[in-house]
């Protein structure tokens, strides 16, 4: 049964479940204050997402993670990919 429930949303959103898991287990321990490593959650979210991700838009991600304080989730990328200007 959960089996097909993950079928089903990769079916509707394209997005493969093991990728999008082993992401969330990457976030679990990531430290938030280094900028390497916040780029390249940003960086994997967006590969994941399909959605491209600008230098610029990446670099104000970044800064708003990092610099200032801003608690991070999957929710919070995804949010400000699809909101990127």
């Amino acid at each position: 049964m959960e089996n097909n429930f993950f079928k089903n949303i990769e079916k509707k959103t394209g997005v493969n479940m093991k990728e999008i898991f082993e992401l969330a287990n990457s976030l679990q321990n990531a430290n938030f204050k280094d900028e390497k490593t916040v780029r390249g959650i940003i960086q994997r979210v967006s590969q994941i997402a399909n959605k491209p991700v600008s230098k610029e838009m990446e670099d104000k991600m970044v800064n708003s993670i990092v610099k200032d304080g801003k608690n991070i989730d999957m929710n919070t990328i995804s949010k400000m990919i699809n909101n990127k200007k």
